[in-house]
């Protein structure tokens, strides 16, 4: 697994989410853009997964991300939509914590951004919205791993607060 000093490796921080989510009986979503889906696949194989993990959304495409998650149309990459792709993943999905990312993968910018500007945000219905800016170096794949794992420590440090 890819492992980050910061954050960890992507097992030891799905261990700690599905440790800290069952513990306290708190149920958790995706709204996932940049990834591709790769978040939820992370989540969905930790440990009773079936018990606290509701489910994601993968809005790729921006109309996914107005239709379906209700994000106001426009930009993007911004942290507004992140918060937005959060607040409606644990809406939609009916979870307790939702965490969302959305981004600039690379190789190029995108929206004025540069390639590894990611917005991450976790919220839910008791959880009041706590977007970050990220900058990640390296190519589309790095940021894509770097992504998943700073989604993962976020949702840790949630559970955890």
């Amino acid at each position: 697994m890819a492992t980050n000093a910061t954050h960890g490796p992507v097992d030891v921080l799905v261990g700690r989410v599905a440790e800290r989510a069952a513990a306290r009986q708190l149920t958790i979503a995706v709204a996932e853009s940049l990834t591709g889906g790769q978040l939820a696949t992370a989540l969905a194989a930790g440990e009773g997964s079936g018990s606290w993990f509701r489910g994601s959304v993968v809005a790729y495409h921006p109309e996914v991300k107005f239709a379906v998650l209700g994000v106001t149309p426009g930009p993007v990459v911004t942290a507004r939509t992140a918060r937005e792709m959060a607040q409606g993943a644990a809406h939609l999905l009916g979870a307790d914590l939702a965490v969302s990312v959305t981004g600039v993968g690379g190789p190029g910018p995108e929206e004025g951004q540069p390639a590894g500007t990611v917005f991450l945000c976790t919220a839910g219905p008791d959880f009041e919205a706590e977007v970050s800016e990220q900058h990640f170096p390296g190519d589309p794949i790095d940021v894509l791993h770097a992504t998943i794992r700073c989604a993962l420590a976020s949702l840790v440090a949630r559970l955890e607060a």
